[in-house]
């Protein structure tokens, strides 16, 4: 009898245990999913990541807008010395590029001038240039090198041709101080210069030049020292009369080795800019800090869950109710958390002139404060007008997804076919990254009359083609694939709303906390419910689990 006794008050001791286990998981699941202010009403917990965040987009917005207006100087010197090399070295320049090319010639005496003019501009700069150029250093110089086929014989009038295809590259080098001298004259009139063109590939010339950018002054920042790897290309890999001239510059920012600026106001802005960066890097790293934090705690109430669910009901949580822990948006404001405080050292760096990293900064600041404006989504997520809007890009994702693969591998199709038998007559499908912008832009009804107007009338049947095929694929992806595309999400968007009347589907999860009334909540409604700024009562403190 008495052994009975024991066993019935085990098991209800054991029962009681269970019941406290399962009123505190579903208390600390309630509150896991309130808002920031529905927190504070309950648990006066102040939403720290709430305001952090908020200031946090201020301060990087703020950052990045300062950096942009730094980079675009950076940007207008490099391409201003781009355009002024062009007129100082290519004879004839016009102003403006023909092609992907600057210029081009026609006629062996213009090819000999063009080489010549680049030398003897070389040798002049200091004396002709307006800008704060000069030559790299003594050991530097210009370096002329032709690529050609060997000795060989050619007679077009008969039709026979005897060539070796095996190239040889010969160079020349000047260098600065030379080209004043009978040395240079020697050079200059040696057998080098005996271009023969049937078998000339190219000729490449290369040179290199220093430059000091004064114009970051007058906006208060220190000024940068470049060094421009220029190389103008005459190409003749054609042989068809006509010698394309490339001139590409590569633009190297360099810390200048010795420089003294008097003035205290280049100094202070800097060191204010530098302080202010520091700022961002905090309340970066503190976001951070908060948000994983966030994410480990969501991972133990997860556990509990499972473990719970597992031991009362004997089977395991679905995969979309564990998903339910994991919050999309605190892994997008480490992730930018991180690309902020990588990107704000450099930034910091530049800004000291330590590094000249512009490029990679910028993608990293750039991305991160795209994130940070994303992120905002999930606060506009609490009024239901707005969550309507996330819930439909949420529920149509999946099936936006799998239509563009199918959708794709159509594209890519039209892209192959258009590139093999129009490249030669259109200039719009000379190569496949040019083909595929193309028929982006016919999608979104941009330059359809002049895509169709611009194909050559040399071939008949390719002009028939060329019909076929625009006029089949614009009808196929605007008139069928397009408006498949709008239905899918105009699809999602009314199945959320026959959700948001009739109710979500019930999960395990939703139907573990149906019943649950929070009464261990503080009910009292504050008259600014968005004002979270009152000090959270000790005694609550055993209950938070959840940021």
């Amino acid at each position: 009898m008495s052994l009975g006794i024991s066993a019935g008050l085990k098991n209800m001791m054991a029962q009681s245990d269970l019941d406290l286990k399962e009123t505190a998981l579903k208390e600390d699941l309630k509150f896991y999913f309130m808002n920031p202010c529905e927190k504070y009403r309950a648990r006066r917990q102040i939403p720290w990541k709430l305001a952090l965040q908020i200031l946090k987009i201020l301060m990087v917005t703020t950052q990045l807008i300062f950096f942009g207006l730094s980079n675009q100087l950076v940007v207008s010197f490099k391409e201003e010395n781009t355009i002024a090399f062009k007129h100082l070295f290519l004879k004839g320049y016009s102003g403006v590029d023909e092609d992907d090319y600057s210029c081009s010639i026609y006629t062996q005496q213009d090819a000999y001038d063009s080489i010549f003019y680049v030398i003897n501009q070389y040798k002049q700069l200091k004396n002709i240039s307006l800008g704060t150029l000069g030559y790299e250093h003594e050991g530097s110089g210009l370096k002329i090198c032709k690529q050609q086929y060997k000795k060989g014989t050619m007679l077009p009038s008969n039709d026979t041709l005897n060539i070796d295809v095996s190239t040889e590259t010969e160079c020349i080098f000047f260098k600065p101080q030379e080209l004043a001298g009978k040395k240079a004259d020697l050079k200059l009139n040696s057998s080098f210069f005996n271009l023969e063109f049937y078998r000339l590939i190219h000729v490449e010339i290369s040179f290199k030049l220093k430059g000091i950018a004064l114009q970051t002054i007058h906006a208060r920042e220190l000024p940068d020292c470049y060094a421009f790897h220029n190389t103008i290309t005459f190409n003749n890999r054609a042989h068809s009369g006509k010698i394309k001239i490339y001139f590409d510059s590569d633009t190297d920012i360099q810390e200048c080795k010795d420089w003294h600026i008097f003035g205290s106001v280049l100094q202070k802005n800097t060191q204010y800019i530098l302080v202010f960066d520091g700022f961002v890097i905090l309340s970066c790293l503190a976001s951070l800090i908060l948000c994983t934090r966030s994410i480990v705690l969501a991972l133990r109430l997860q556990k509990r869950f499972v473990n719970y669910f597992l031991e009362k009901y004997k089977r395991h949580v679905c995969h979309a109710d564990r998903l339910e822990f994991i919050n999309g948006w605190y892994v997008l404001v480490i992730i930018s958390d991180v690309m902020t405080i990588i990107g704000s050292i450099l930034k910091m760096e530049i800004k000291a002139k330590n590094l000249t990293s512009y490029d990679v900064c910028s993608i990293l600041l750039g991305t991160s404060t795209l994130f940070v404006w994303v992120g905002v989504i999930r606060y506009l997520g609490y009024f239901q007008t707005y969550n309507v809007l996330i819930l439909t890009m949420q529920a149509s994702l999946p099936k936006v997804l799998r239509f563009c693969c199918c959708a794709g591998m159509i594209y890519l199709g039209y892209t192959f076919c258009g590139w093999i038998v129009l490249g030669p007559y259109h200039e719009k499908f000379e190569d496949l990254n040019t083909v595929a912008e193309c028929l982006f832009s016919l999608v979104n009804g941009d330059d359809m009359f002049a895509t169709f107007a611009q194909i050559q009338q040399k071939s008949t049947l390719v002009w028939v083609f060329s019909r076929l095929y625009l006029y089949s694929f614009i009808s196929l992806f605007i008139y069928m694939i397009l408006s498949l595309f709008i239905a899918l999400i105009t699809d999602s968007y009314d199945t959320i709303k026959k959700y948001q009347q009739s109710g979500f589907p019930v999960t395990d999860l939703h139907e573990f906390l149906k019943d649950h009334s929070s009464v261990g909540y503080r009910k009292e409604q504050t008259s600014m419910p968005f004002i979270c700024c009152c000090r959270r009562q000790q005694s609550d403190d055993n209950l938070i689990l959840i940021n």
